[in-house]
């Protein structure tokens, strides 16, 4: 029986052939969770915990959760229990975990609970949705804890790292070229180094700097409106007499090379100064607004923003909001009303009731919104403050709600 007979393909009609790749990988990140003052942490409570500040990893929020007094009640508070949770919107998120207790004797025998480095038979943890949580609720012993290496000066420290399960179809080159980063702001730094082509001089308190009117109007909206349209053709020379030499220098820095001198930010906010406004930090945060440059100024709110304590927060506060810092002023007042009863009792605190009512009225306001607005936790600092806005004080005393 004979067939159709078999048709060879044309050898030069051939398609090269070509491949992808299915890639499944982690997205790692690590987060050190330091507890001041565990012996004042105990008697929280069964199943009541502390928090971490959230920290992000692969696309998602994540907090550590560590119960003093454990979170299963049939242990009668016997261990200490540490969870990892999902803090943000999330729907079956894949991931490793690990957890450390470190060792602070210096011997390197730390507690490690690890996903990673070893065969796991049903794959990654799953959480569900946001709160779901991976841990241990009989993590240490609390009394063996309590006479370890792991406690020292009522301190402990626990590392947390995630790994966010992620796949892909790997398309990209097998070859890659390195881009280097932009070196623009090295060039135009150098202009301001060696004065090559300067066209106007600002005299600070009789330190000289030589600058570029196009530079610094490309960069600055009120240079440009003082350079072209307030300024005589003929002058070449400015007399500066609101800003310090210091500050200025620093200011030119960042408009030719859009960076900031480190290392001069954090000698100023670590030296012994009797206030926060009288930081380089400050006075640049001052100058950005008077300057119109908004770069710098989330730079410096971003470097205030570190400094923030019960004693300074105050004093921080209304610094945002006389030079329009936004982002310190929200994370000003949501620090102050999560910690408003401590805040109270500085000497910050008298000082803004004293000047700044209308800042006074914001924190009443992020107060009321504490909960949803700044992580929770703020029915204590709503009840502190309800004494105070009904006239009552915060020594303990009972004070009669108004209807």
């Amino acid at each position: 029986m004979s067939g159709a007979p078999e048709k060879i393909p044309n050898q030069n009609s051939l398609i090269s052939p070509t491949s992808s790749r299915f890639v499944t990988e982690t997205i790692n990140g690590s987060h050190r969770f330091v507890i001041q003052g565990y012996s004042l942490a105990k008697g929280l409570g069964v199943g009541k915990h502390i928090a971490s500040e959230d920290f992000t990893v692969g696309g998602y929020k994540w907090a550590i959760y560590f119960y003093p007094d454990g979170k299963n009640v049939e242990d009668n508070s016997t261990y200490v229990s540490v969870f990892i949770a999902l803090a943000s919107d999330g729907t079956d998120v894949r991931a490793l975990f690990e957890l450390t207790l470190v060792d602070q004797s210096g011997k390197g025998k730390h507690k490690v609970h690890s996903h990673f480095d070893r065969s796991l038979e049903s794959g990654p943890y799953t959480l569900k949705y946001r709160g779901s949580m991976w841990g241990y609720k009989r993590f240490f012993r609390r009394a063996l804890l309590e006479s370890s290496d792991y406690l020292k000066d009522d301190c402990l420290k626990i590392n947390c790292t995630v790994g966010v399960v992620v796949s892909a179809i790997d398309s990209s080159s097998l070859n890659s070229i390195h881009v280097p980063d932009s070196d623009i702001g090295s060039h135009f730094g150098m202009l301001l180094e060696n004065r090559e082509g300067s066209d106007i001089v600002f005299n600070v308190a009789g330190e000289k700097f030589h600058a570029h009117k196009l530079v610094l109007a490309a960069r600055s909206p009120t240079l440009r409106s003082e350079l072209f349209e307030g300024l005589d053709s003929d002058e070449q020379e400015i007399i500066v007499s609101d800003t310090e030499p210091e500050v200025f220098k620093a200011i030119l820095h960042f408009i030719y090379r859009d960076s900031l001198v480190e290392d001069e930010l954090v000698a100023s906010s670590s030296c012994s100064s009797p206030s926060v406004t009288d930081t380089l930090t400050a006075k640049l945060l001052a100058a950005a607004d008077r300057y119109g440059l908004g770069r710098l100024r989330r730079m410096c709110e971003s470097h205030l923003c570190k400094d923030i304590s019960v004693n300074s927060v105050a004093e921080i506060l209304a610094l945002a909001d006389r030079y329009r810092a936004s982002e310190l002023k929200r994370v000003c007042l949501c620090f102050a009303a999560e910690n408003l009863a401590a805040v109270m009792r500085s000497d910050g605190f008298e000082n803004l009731k004293e000047n700044f009512s209308a800042l006074q009225s914001e924190l009443l306001k992020t107060v009321a919104g504490c909960d949803e607005d700044c992580g929770g936790g703020g029915g204590k600092s709503r009840s502190v403050w309800a004494q105070l806005s009904d006239g009552g004080d915060t020594s303990g005393r009972r004070v009669r709600q108004r209807s």
